[in-house]
């Protein structure tokens, strides 16, 4: 199981959410390249970062910081936040970015979807954020009506190799992921699935690992110091370590 450590980007700044809501913003570190590093020498390959500027407006206003990030960490940089079309895409992977999210943009234009799977193939994943089993679009404020496994079978269908899921009441929470809805999504398709949310501490990951997943993303369990990133990249991204085999096989 990958972990992605988490860097939001509002303002230029690294910042953290409640479930959410942009009036719980708050800034957890002073420099986006300086904790990329940092990530990188605790084990990371890969990181999760998301515009939230062009998440909630559509116009992403952290491009210079992402390209830092992706020329000078030596990580993977994952990127989420405004994607909403072909030229979107160019945009972010001309930045040097490894894998685009999309996210709102599913669900309101799924050809655009059909057409970027086609193009890049395992560069795109789809971001599903669901409050109570329903899906959110726009930076979580609008709820599109479509149960989040309807519409991962549905993006499935359309060539979409990685789902991120995230349960909003648990993100930023620390109060555990949502097994139940993962372990449905698990069931429900093949694609590959990371999770995001609710992660509290080295056992929520360990948990998520036993439950098959492919990747988890850490926020702020880490920037609260609650998780051993060193230790638990060590154990997770190399089969378990000491903590067992799942009775599944490992994806």
């Amino acid at each position: 199981m990958i972990i992605l450590p988490a860097i939001d980007l509002k303002d230029g700044k690294c910042v953290r959410l409640l479930k959410g809501d942009f009036a719980t913003v708050h800034q957890v570190a002073e420099d986006p390249l300086e904790t990329a590093k940092a990530f990188r020498e605790a084990g990371a390959t890969e990181i999760h970062m998301v515009d939230l500027d062009g998440a909630k407006d559509g116009v992403r206003k952290n491009g210079d910081i992402v390209r830092r990030v992706c020329e000078k960490s030596g990580l993977r940089v994952e990127l989420g936040g405004g994607i909403r079309s072909m030229a979107d895409l160019e945009a972010v992977f001309d930045l040097g970015v490894y894998r685009a999210v999309i996210g709102s943009a599913a669900v309101s234009d799924p050809d655009f979807v059909k057409a970027a799977a086609g193009k890049y193939g395992d560069r795109i994943a789809v971001g599903i954020d669901a409050l109570d089993g329903m899906v959110r679009t726009a930076g979580w404020v609008e709820d599109s009506g479509l149960p989040y496994l309807v519409f991962a079978k549905n993006m499935e269908s359309l060539g979409v190799k990685t789902i991120i899921f995230t349960d909003i009441a648990t993100d930023g929470a620390l109060s555990g992921p949502n097994l139940e809805r993962l372990d449905a999504l698990r069931e429900a398709v093949s694609c590959r699935i990371t999770a995001s949310g609710g992660v509290s501490g080295d056992a929520d990951l360990a948990e998520l690992w036993a439950h098959h997943m492919d990747g988890a993303i850490v926020g702020k369990a880490f920037y609260e110091g609650r998780v051993d990133l060193r230790r638990m990249i060590a154990t997770l991204q190399n089969g378990g370590g000491l903590l067992g085999n799942p009775e599944k096989e490992d994806r």
